[in-house]
């Protein structure tokens, strides 16, 4: 497919040709004004092609834009229950879906506040849960974890974890190289008007065994191979490109978790 504003205007994307497979997680990248807004809101269908066609799309697709409308005359409950009835759940189901995710993400306190008071964190946490909260087959997120604090990005991690593992397709675009690094099944580039594969390092098949002990009940970051270590805790299979920002949430997570080993697999 192609893309462009105007037939005298230059092509944005041209000759795109993209699938998107159930369960995987793909990553967009480019310069800044370089078509990947364009790109995401066509896969999203919030925009159509000039030419070709996007088939397939998932019935609830959900979309997280660069930038949330916040300046509705909608509380943030109000706007989530809305939003769920869009996507075909009952009053009923979106209501609690509405509370469940406003608590994932640390803004349960908000949730009768307008959404034209929320500071700018709190209303990407509303544009984020809004996309979430009827469990789309296709999720679309561009820059969704700005504005997020810490705990809110985190959690976007597992969300993203959850959708790909139900079978869901994550597409995504985000301005730190190490989002969600190494769990990519895809990873994209935007050039000139193009959509080019992007090679990953050598050493990116390469895996990592952690060796930890959390404290009791605490779950490891979703997405990861875990099995029972000898004596207790878990060994964690990470890809190698992920395993620094695994060590991180594990060091710095609210009770920290006791690494014992850290070791290359061969």
């Amino acid at each position: 497919m192609g893309r462009r504003y105007g037939l005298r205007r230059p092509w944005v994307l041209r000759g795109v040709a993209l699938e998107l497979p159930p369960g995987a997680l793909v990553r967009i990248e480019g310069r800044n004004g370089g078509g990947k807004s364009t790109l995401l809101r066509i896969i999203a269908g919030i925009d159509t092609p000039s030419e070709g066609r996007i088939t397939g799309r998932p019935r609830r697709t959900a979309y997280v834009p660069e930038r949330f409308p916040a300046a509705l005359p909608l509380t943030a409950t109000a706007y989530l229950t809305h939003m769920g009835r869009v996507h075909g759940l009952r009053r009923a189901q979106a209501a609690g879906a509405a509370a469940h995710w406003l608590e994932r993400f640390g803004a349960a306190a908000h949730a009768h506040t307008p959404l034209a008071e929320l500071s700018k964190g709190s209303s990407q946490k509303v544009a984020v849960a809004q996309a979430l909260l009827a469990e789309p087959g296709l999720l679309v997120l561009d820059e969704a974890w700005t504005g997020l604090d810490t705990a809110a990005r985190a959690e976007l991690d597992r969300a993203v974890a959850e959708r790909t593992a139900a079978g869901g397709t994550v597409v995504f675009v985000d301005h730190d190289p190490a989002r969600l690094a190494g769990a990519a099944d895809a990873h994209h580039r935007v050039e000139g008007a193009a959509l080019v594969p992007v090679r990953e390092p050598a050493d990116a098949g390469a895996y990592v065994r952690i060796e930890a002990a959390g404290p009791p009940g605490a779950e490891p970051p979703p997405g990861l191979a875990a099995a029972p270590a000898p004596g207790g805790g878990l060994l964690l299979t990470v890809p190698a490109a992920r395993s620094d920002a695994v060590l991180r949430e594990l060091l710095t997570a609210p009770a920290p978790w006791h690494i014992r080993a850290v070791e290359e697999l061969p």
